[in-house]
């Protein structure tokens, strides 16, 4: 990532370099790590007249002021959560993980210890797995901030928004629209890879064809180089759109541009995104993005959670924080049933799901998630919602 991107594309880095890092950490910190888990319909008992202990686990104790910020944005939506329930008591107790798995383990060990009946948190794959691991022998569950399903199972679920989840959603639309013949297009790094793969996997499942797949060095220099190559590559192999996984804080900007000059005709073969583009306005100007399409959260209720956040704290939530409201609106919701087998693995993946800070979204027994979203096409230079996010999950899963 040593490259320099060019003006109009360095304007796009304020918001969606940090969504971007974070994305990236999740993946690089999970690799060869053990997935962790009793299996099973495992979690704690509850007392139904008594407060639900919650640990919340959070990237403070560092030092650093990024961290930090996280830390109390996550604290803030999970308070902000408990503060929307109705008829239920949590007992949010929080420890600072300082982003170590090692204190992670710890941490989770005392929160144990002092009666957590379910762990949320923490932020990185890495501290996820080694709390999974920790609190497996005392049967509690993890709801882990991490998008990484290569933790997921056992007694971890995470709660970020995956890229397989985004695949398919975007692979089964654009079935709809007569699009089932894709090239796929990622930058040459980790994140790249593990976007390439979902797609892949969604395309196939949805009965699709991988026309071809292409990668670029994540450099200005390499994307100059690859593009005639990737453009002649596309527009012989017949497909009917490109799937891409970079972002418009890193290479995407520079790869339409390029690949639009090359000759490849975004009107014929629009892109796909696995990312959010409408994390810089400026994206949507692109015209190689023109006709494109990417998903996104339900926006109605991601702008009602931020105003609600921003009135209540005065500042914008961190990104992740949404995730943290999720986490206490499902142990709410269940608690409020009154069952005291509410934190097990069968309630937790119950098929109706969650109403979450940005939509409804439920956890599958392998520890993945769901997320209902909505798919944007950019038309004449703006993001339009062509496919609203489902209110409700139907019976086959959509």
């Amino acid at each position: 990532m040593s490259a320099r991107l060019p003006s109009h594309t360095a304007a796009l880095r304020p918001i969606a370099a940090r969504i971007f890092a974070f994305t990236a950490l999740a993946f690089l910190a999970a690799c060869d790590l053990a997935i962790p888990g009793a299996g099973g319909n495992s979690g704690q008992q509850i007392d139904p007249d008594a407060p639900v202990q919650v640990a919340l686990l959070v990237p403070g104790g560092t030092g650093e002021a990024e961290a930090s910020a996280i830390a109390a944005s996550i604290e803030n939506a999970a308070r902000l959560a408990i503060s929307d329930l109705n008829g239920v008591e949590i007992d949010l107790r929080v420890y600072n993980t300082a982003r170590d798995p090692g204190q992670a383990s710890q941490m989770a060990a005392t929160a144990i210890a002092e009666g957590a009946k379910i762990i949320l948190g923490p932020l990185d794959a890495a501290s996820a797995n080694a709390v999974g691991v920790t609190v497996a022998p005392a049967n509690v569950n993890v709801l882990a901030f991490s998008n990484n399903p290569a933790i997921a199972g056992g007694n971890v679920f995470v709660l970020g928004n995956t890229f397989g989840n985004v695949s398919d959603r975007l692979v089964s639309y654009a079935g709809t629209q007569g699009i089932n013949q894709f090239m796929i297009v990622h930058q040459d790094d980790l994140a790249g890879a593990v976007g390439r793969d979902s797609i892949a996997t969604s395309i196939r499942s949805a009965g699709g064809t991988v026309s071809g797949v292409e990668a670029y060095p994540f450099s200005q220099e390499g994307i100059f180089a690859r593009a005639p190559a990737i453009a002649a590559a596309t527009n012989a192999s017949g497909a009917q759109a490109v799937f891409v996984t970079d972002n418009v804080a890193g290479g995407l900007p520079i790869l339409a541009t390029s690949l639009d000059d090359q000759g490849l005709n975004p009107s014929n073969t629009p892109f796909v995104g696995i990312t959010r583009w409408d994390a810089a306005p400026q994206a949507a100007t692109l015209p190689g993005l023109q006709g494109g399409l990417f998903a996104m959260a339900n926006a109605g209720r991601e702008a009602a959670f931020r105003n609600r956040y921003e009135a209540a704290y005065g500042s914008a939530p961190h990104p992740l924080a949404s995730i943290a409201y999720d986490g206490i609106a499902a142990i709410g919701a269940l608690a409020a049933t009154g069952d005291r087998s509410a934190l097990t693995a069968g309630s937790l993946t119950r098929s109706a799901g969650f109403a979450g800070a940005t939509g409804i979204f439920r956890l599958r027994p392998d520890g993945t998630n769901q997320r209902a979203l909505a798919v944007a096409r950019i038309v004449n230079n703006q993001v339009s919602i062509v496919d609203p996010a489902p209110q409700s999950f139907g019976r086959g899963g959509s």
